[in-house]
C-alpha cells in the first residue's frame, strides 16, 4: 500500500468520552459536504472528532485512489492514531460518507475495537458501480456493461492491486457485531437507492436506517442538518454512551 502521510485535525472531546473519525468520498476532503459544521455541533454535545484528508486527496500525500481498498489503511491508522492520545478502543465510532462509508465499512469488519458506524450514502458491491458507472458513461447497452466486468476487475488488481470482490460493504457489515446506521436519500443520482437499502438490510439486527425522501447523493445534512444531527448523535450515544 506504501506508506502516505495524512493531514488531519484531531478535536479532544470531554475526558473519557467518544471521539469520531470522518471519512471523507471519493474526489472530496475534510471539510466536504459540511462536515465541519456537523462535527463542531458533535463537539457541542461532549464528543472529539478527527477528520483527514484520505490519500490523494486534499493536503495528504498519494497520488492514487483506490476506491476505498487501500483507502482503508488510512481509517486504521486514524484509529491508532487516536489510540496514541488514549481514546479508548470502544469509544472510537466511525462516520462514512459514500466511497468513505465503503471504506469505513471494510475498515470496521477488520477492526474489531471499533464498536460504532454510520454510513451515509453507501454503495453495496463496487462491481455493480463499475457496471453501472460503464453503462452511464458509454454507449454500451446496459446489459451487456457486466460482460467486461471480470476485465476491470483484473486491471484493478494487476494495475492497482485492488482486490474488488473485497470491495462489498452489504458482505462486510453482516460480519459486525453490533447494530449500524444507514442513511441515504431516495432520490440519489449517484448511487442506485436499493445500494443503501440492501446494506441496511445486510445490517446486524437492531440496526438504524433513515431514508431521506426525495434527498440526492449526500444531500441529508444539508437540507435537514437538525435532524441529521439528532439521529447521528443519538446512535452515536446509544453507541459509545457521552459523560
Amino acid at each position: 500500500t506504501g506508506d502516505v502521510s495524512l493531514n488531519g485535525w484531531y478535536v479532544a472531546g470531554q475526558p473519557s468520552s467518544p471521539t469520531i473519525i470522518f471519512v471523507h468520498g471519493i474526489g472530496s476532503q475534510r471539510t466536504g459536504d459540511l462536515m465541519t459544521e456537523f462535527a463542531a455541533t458533535l463537539y457541542g454535545e461532549g464528543f472529539g472528532f478527527l477528520m483527514f484528508d484520505l490519500r490523494a486527496h486534499g493536503l495528504s500525500e498519494g497520488d492514487k485512489t483506490t476506491g476505498g481498498y487501500h483507502e482503508r489503511f488510512d481509517v486504521l491508522g486514524a484509529f491508532d492514531y487516536l489510540q496514541t492520545r488514549g481514546i479508548a478502543p470502544g469509544k472510537i465510532g466511525v462516520l462514512g460518507l459514500s466511497m468513505g462509508a465503503g471504506t469505513s465499512a471494510m475498515t470496521a469488519a477488520e477492526e474489531s475495537a471499533i464498536t460504532a458506524l454510520v454510513l451515509d450514502s453507501p454503495y453495496a458491491v463496487a462491481s455493480e458501480l463499475i457496471a453501472q458507472e460503464t453503462a452511464r458513461k458509454t454507449p454500451f447497452p446496459e446489459w451487456l456493461v457486466p460482460m467486461f466486468i471480470p476485465m476491470a476487475k483484473m486491471w484493478a488488481d494487476l494495475l492497482y492491486d485492488i482486490d474488488v470482490n473485497a470491495m462489498a460493504p452489504e458482505k462486510v457489515v453482516s460480519q459486525l457485531g453490533y447494530p449500524i446506521m444507514v442513511i441515504y436519500g431516495t432520490g440519489d443520482t449517484r448511487i442506485p437507492v436499493d445500494h443503501g437499502q440492501r446494506v441496511f438490510d445486510a445490517a446486524p439486527q437492531g440496526s438504524v436506517l433513515w431514508a431521506v425522501e426525495g434527498s440526492d447523493h449526500l444531500d441529508a445534512y444539508i437540507e435537514h442538518p437538525d435532524d441529521y444531527a439528532e439521529r447521528v448523535i443519538g446512535y452515536f450515544r446509544d453507541r459509545l454512551g457521552v459523560n
